[in-house]
């Protein structure tokens, strides 16, 4: 009932729709987390997907980088000394048929799904090892940016978090390397077929930073947790006949 000097009525009212509000909520929460049951119980099956994908990015680059090694010559030498501890003490012959027989096998292991986690962990110390000495001096891009933005620029005013957005790819070398390209982009426009030259993918200048092996490095190091994942690996195959044996 409503009482006037009290003004009683108003509060329930308030209170009765503030209930409907939360009964609402709690119908659309139930809702949502029977949907998300429902959708991803099933994807729980293919979790082998995901490590299929990686597998299958990371196999060819690393038969590449393998076969390139086992087909090459060997310039360890020239970086031993840029090599982490035990790297940098091993005969770099040795190190050079490690890192091909670790690149090239464990490429072929990969793309198979067998022995995926065992194989992960020398090739992701491959990956950091290349990262270290060949990459690091040179940050991070793979890359130079062609046109850096203008926050990148020296004596550009700038917030921390503009640069930090804009600017993840630029370090002094590679803006060196924009001033370069353009002055190369120059020389070309004015004396020779710039269209044609510049076609079928944009002129770039390489900056080989830890981009790359830092991905590679990362996506092995998610193999080494993960697996060979379920039927879509040799790993998957094999678990299940070692049980049907026993013990």
């Amino acid at each position: 009932m409503y009482n006037s000097a009290s003004g009683d009525f108003p509060v329930v009212a308030q209170a009765l729709n503030d209930q409907g509000v939360q009964t609402k909520m709690a119908q659309i929460l139930q809702s949502a987390q029977w949907l998300y049951h429902q959708v991803f119980s099933r994807v729980e099956h293919l979790d082998g997907v995901a490590s299929l994908l990686l597998r299958l990015i990371l196999a060819p680059v690393l038969i590449g980088a393998g076969w390139t090694k086992i087909n090459g010559t060997n310039w360890f030498a020239s970086r031993l000394d840029d090599f982490p501890f035990p790297f940098n003490v091993l005969p770099p012959d040795l190190s050079w048929w490690l890192a091909a027989v670790t690149e090239f096998g464990g490429g072929i292991a990969l793309l198979l799904g067998l022995g995926t986690r065992i194989v992960a962990i020398p090739l992701a110390v491959t990956m950091f090892v290349a990262a270290y000495a060949v990459h690091l001096d040179n940050g991070w891009a793979a890359i130079a940016p062609s046109r850096p933005a203008a926050a990148c620029l020296e004596g550009a005013d700038a917030g921390f978090l503009e640069r930090a957005i804009k600017c993840q790819k630029v370090n002094e070398r590679t803006l060196e390397a924009s001033k370069r390209l353009a002055e190369a982009k120059a020389l070309l426009r004015e004396h020779g077929d710039y269209r044609y030259l510049n076609g079928s993918g944009a002129l770039v200048k390489l900056n080989n930073g830890i981009e790359f092996a830092a991905i590679y490095m990362a996506m092995l190091i998610a193999l080494i947790i993960i697996g060979g994942g379920r039927y879509f690996s040799l790993d998957h195959y094999l678990k299940f006949a070692l049980r049907r044996q026993g013990p």
